[in-house]
């Protein structure tokens, strides 16, 4: 599923050689995720891995676990395109208030903005750049481009021919630079404001926060690390310039905190019903996204719905189960992943399934 630049990747994991567990208070015992980590070793230099789990048997704030002292419970981090899901909860709250309708067309709010090329913003409704099925180019794929606003990374994108037709699901960035410069028109205020007042505020995400140009991260926090393109070796990608992201990607977020935004979102608290149902229809993408979230059907016949992100130097995944009662959350501190088909689907499937793909329940006699 999607990434900030690409379709999901994911990592080959062996055995872990050393780990850094905790239980967070009155934890009775591990879940079979949390059990499972510690088979697991990413493959590209050490980096590092963390887990967070709130699950229905668990009690206070969840289970945390990670394979060493460069991530901590209480680090900050890039959490990449689970922005998407923080601009989307904003887009159906401003549809619920009668600001805007998602059948409106983009060039209302933003006329002249989508043209040339093949591309129109008349023929391209909101529901289209929430749901990815806008055909708009993605402007990060343009490697030559490094815009640090949304109208540059919206003329990159508007230089090519669309990637698509309209109503064919092809994941873009740029649906969601798009969506943060309606938030503006509609509101007055530009996304970050919006989703501080609406989100952050209400939900008390102490560590979530939207950098703008600023290059750091808050204290405290580990580093990141990137591949560099001329050597091939890790390099450092803890600072960067997060207004090439913008609405695609800019978060800054927590293990908790973003755990806490699931429960909240998918519990009821930040939507009414209708648009909460209308955010996980997955109709318009064919099945494989829904609005600024996404589904991911396990083994067992469960469906998990979260969001991914990953940018220079971060990697993070967030799955829940539908009523947002049982969350993970985990990161890595690069966004350089090797190989592609074993450790998140093992870890999904060890936690909501249990008993299959690793994810057998833990024992008195079971060893962390």
């Amino acid at each position: 599923m999607p990434t900030l630049r690409a379709p999901l990747v994911t990592l080959l994991v062996t055995a872990l050689l050393c780990l850094g567990t905790a239980s967070l208070p009155s934890e009775p015992h591990l879940t079979p995720a949390a059990s499972y980590l510690p088979r697991l070793l990413v493959q590209d230099k050490a980096p590092t891995a963390a887990l967070l789990i709130r699950a229905p048997s668990a009690a206070g704030s969840g289970i945390y676990r990670s394979t060493g002292p460069g991530i901590r419970y209480a680090d900050h981090f890039r959490a990449g395109s689970i922005t998407k899901t923080f601009v989307a909860t904003v887009v159906l709250q401003l549809a619920h208030e009668g600001r805007l309708r998602l059948s409106d067309a983009v060039e209302r709010f933003l006329p002249g903005l989508i043209r040339g090329h093949g591309n129109d913003g008349r023929r391209i409704t909101l529901r289209a750049l929430l749901s990815h099925t806008s055909g708009l180019y993605d402007y990060t794929d343009d490697r030559s481009a490094h815009p640090v606003s949304a109208t540059a990374a919206i003329r990159t994108a508007t230089s090519h021919r669309p990637t698509t037709h309209p109503g064919v699901f092809a994941y873009s960035n740029t649906d969601y630079a798009v969506l943060g410069l309606v938030v503006r028109r509609v509101t007055g205020h530009d996304y970050a404001t919006e989703i501080r007042r609406r989100i952050v505020v209400p939900l008390r995400l102490t560590g979530t926060s939207l950098p703008g140009a600023h290059t750091t991260l808050p204290a405290p926090h580990g580093r990141g690390y990137s591949r560099d393109p001329a050597g091939g070796g890790l390099i450092d990608a803890t600072e960067l310039d997060p207004r090439t992201a913008g609405a695609a990607g800019e978060l800054i977020s927590t293990l908790s905190d973003l755990n806490r935004f699931f429960a909240a979102l998918l519990g009821g608290r930040l939507l009414p019903p209708a648009q909460l149902a209308g955010m996980l229809n997955t109709a318009a993408a064919q099945g494989n996204y829904g609005l600024g979230i996404y589904p991911e059907r396990l083994s067992c016949g469960v469906t998990v719905w979260g969001h991914n992100g990953r940018i220079a130097g971060s990697y993070v995944r967030t799955a829940a189960s539908r009523d947002g009662g049982h969350i993970l959350t985990y990161r890595i501190d690069t966004d350089i992943l090797t190989g592609t088909e074993t450790l998140e689907p093992a870890l999904l499937e060890a936690e909501f399934c249990p008993g299959r793909a690793g994810g057998r329940r833990t024992g008195p006699n079971d060893r962390p």
